[in-house]
């Protein structure tokens, strides 16, 4: 992955990114905010990194996935979601990845829990017809998307529009305000996904044994990635060029 501008030390991030483990990095967003010459900052806690008491001062702030549930008692998924919230006071539009996606969800009312269908792979999405839909995920009524969840966002906050779902997760994607909470991996790598089949976890074979039809294995995963990531990065681009266009000027 290429190594945020704010590596150099007399640049001013404009975007925070929080990590929560190490596996789960910043993938394609990280590649898109340098290309675009966006200053941006990453912070892991599973390495150490504290998450700040603010972020003011930012034009965006992205929030990552992991395998920790939303609803896990851990001090650093509880200050994401008040970063959340004061960025929705002080106008910072928020994007979420997967947990990152439910953090938002809670942070603002809504409700996240485990589903009875697991979605690991390539799954297809679709689109809701809406305006914002659109503005967010373009005018294709479907697409191909990468999933590793089996929580997701049940109840919508108050005032959230969705924008998306699918077979085993009504809830994919929702817009409230200037955000974009999303349940599926829109940042994902070839390396990201050859990381996690290194190390799936111990629950993968039994959600692959019980639920073939919305798990895929490493090879039906490999071939789905050659099919299908140029689809998933050219909807992430459009996804964080609608996220950026919300920014705040100067």
């Amino acid at each position: 992955m290429t190594q945020p501008l704010t590596d150099q030390p007399f640049d001013t991030p404009e975007v925070l990114v929080l990590q929560h483990l190490q596996d789960d990095g910043p993938g394609h967003l990280g590649d898109w905010l340098t290309s675009q010459g966006v200053r941006w900052r990453v912070l892991c806690t599973e390495a150490g990194d504290a998450y700040p008491a603010s972020v003011r001062g930012y034009k965006g702030l992205a929030v990552l996935g992991g395998a920790w549930s939303a609803n896990d008692d851990r001090p650093s998924l509880r200050q994401a979601e008040a970063l959340i919230r004061e960025a929705d006071a002080l106008g910072i539009p928020v994007i979420g990845h997967c947990l990152g996606g439910q953090l938002m969800a809670r942070a603002f009312g809504g409700r996240v829990r485990t589903l009875e269908q697991p979605e690991i792979g390539w799954r297809p999405l679709q689109i809701g017809r809406g305006r914002l839909a659109r503005e967010w995920l373009g005018d294709a009524e479907q697409a191909v998307v990468y999933q590793w969840h089996h929580d997701s966002f049940v109840q919508l906050p108050p005032g959230a529009e969705l924008l998306a779902a699918s077979p085993a997760c009504p809830h994919q994607a929702f817009a409230i305000g200037p955000h974009l909470a999303m349940q599926f991996h829109i940042e994902i790598t070839p390396q990201k996904i050859d990381a996690w089949l290194a190390h799936p976890g111990a629950a993968y074979p039994q959600m692959l044994a019980h639920h073939p039809e919305t798990v895929q294995s490493p090879a039906a995963m490999r071939d789905a990635t050659r099919a299908h990531l140029a689809g998933s990065q050219a909807l992430a681009e459009r996804i964080y060029r609608a996220w950026r266009a919300r920014w705040k000027r100067g």
